[in-house]
């Protein structure tokens, strides 16, 4: 038995169905509610104004033998309530009500859900009892949104990507294929490089002393954390404060852009680096210390082709718009950028050319990038 008498369900539904009239609002679909979160989160990125995201659903447990609520009133009540600026839909048909609650104030978000979720009760208490609101589960999202950094590997508001989720759903065939490629990529590098693995490896250890490998937390897809191997191209127990503050630079002004014009050097690597050995120049200057990252691709943390995986401390710098290349697609051993600009783009140009990438990749477009990565290379115009 429902919670809701009929009679109360269908008084309830008129004076939503009034409501709704006079005001002109309208409650989107599933589809369309989850296309509006997306642009929401666009406009965010332009603003800086945030907004927030309220779900409401029944938390009655699924092994209940009661069932559950009938969330069909819930919208009824609200639709009167909430401003014009907001916008109402089903987040999951028929099970989840959303709410977006749009131009948010103010810095502090504990206050805004506060007051929201004061008016919400008192919203509900008007019809339905202490008992029926104990079963509606609330949650909260912000968007900008706090990314966790315990590697968890989803955003901490994973609730406000369900655009990616479909998205991904949707192109999972084509995912198949871009795995089958890095397994079958990487491991035809790592057997045909069998040979120049041995060399590097004694070339490291006869010249310098120290581990072969640099091993390096960085932040793959969703910010799932992972770690990154190269080939030793430094001096042991180095301080990383350097680099740190050249990359600070080259984000938020590009000043750090000026070190990465002289040959062999990245975006990401300072140019006469002291601390890089001279095995070290030789391997960066050709990017065979880029070499172990097959072994990354063979266990899924990364792909052949996609944006470069930032260092924590990098994603931190980013403004909320430079997060979407962590969400699309995994980070990739090359890209669209090391192809195309390398040394000569910016840091927001890169990122556009990430986003292109995320937005248009294929298994061809793969391809294409894959087979210009030696070229780009062997031209010396920024190691990848």
């Amino acid at each position: 038995m429902s919670y809701f008498r009929v009679e109360d369900s269908r008084m309830l539904a008129g004076l939503a169905v009034q409501a709704a009239t006079s005001a002109g609002r309208e409650v989107l679909d599933e589809e369309t509610f989850n296309r509006r979160i997306a642009i929401e989160r666009k406009r965010t990125e332009r603003s800086n104004q945030p907004f927030l995201l309220m779900i409401l659903a029944d938390g009655r447990s699924l092994n209940s033998p009661m069932p559950g609520i009938d969330l069909e009133p819930i919208v009824s009540v609200l639709l009167p309530v909430i401003r014009e600026t907001d916008i109402i839909g089903w987040y999951k048909t028929r099970s989840m009500i959303g709410v977006i609650y749009t131009g948010i104030v103010g810095d502090d978000r504990r206050a805004a859900q506060s007051m929201i979720q004061s008016k919400l009760i008192a919203t509900l208490e008007v019809s339905l009892s202490q008992e029926q609101i104990s079963h509606v589960n609330t949650w909260f999202h912000f968007f900008p949104d706090d990314w966790d950094d315990d590697g968890s590997g989803r955003p901490s508001n994973a609730a406000l990507y369900p655009d990616l989720l479909i998205s991904n759903n949707e192109k999972r065939s084509v995912l198949v294929i871009k795995r089958a490629m890095d397994i079958f990529g990487s491991l035809l590098m790592l057997c045909l490089c069998c040979p120049v693995f041995a060399i590097i490896a004694m070339a490291i250890k006869a010249t310098s002393q120290g581990p072969i490998f640099f091993r390096q937390r960085r932040v793959g897809q969703y910010g799932r954390h992972f770690t990154f191997l190269k080939f030793r191209s430094m001096n042991v127990d180095n301080d990383h404060s350097a680099h740190k503050d050249f990359v600070t630079k080259f984000i938020a002004s590009d000043e750090g852009k000026k070190g990465s014009g002289e040959k062999g050097a990245g975006i990401y690597k300072i140019a006469s680096d002291p601390r890089v050995t001279r095995v070290g120049k030789f391997l960066r200057r050709t990017s065979l210390d880029e070499l172990p990252q097959f072994l990354n691709v063979l266990k899924g943390e990364m792909s052949l082709v996609g944006p470069r995986p930032p260092i924590p401390y990098e994603l931190a710098l980013y403004e909320t718009w430079h997060r979407r290349r962590l969400l699309e697609v995994k980070p990739g051993i090359t890209g669209l950028w090391q192809v195309t600009g390398r040394s000569r783009v910016s840091f927001d140009e890169m990122v556009r050319l990430d986003l292109r990438y995320a937005t248009s990749w294929s298994p061809s477009l793969d391809f294409t990038i894959l087979m210009r990565t030696p070229r780009a290379v062997i031209k010396g115009e920024g190691a990848v």
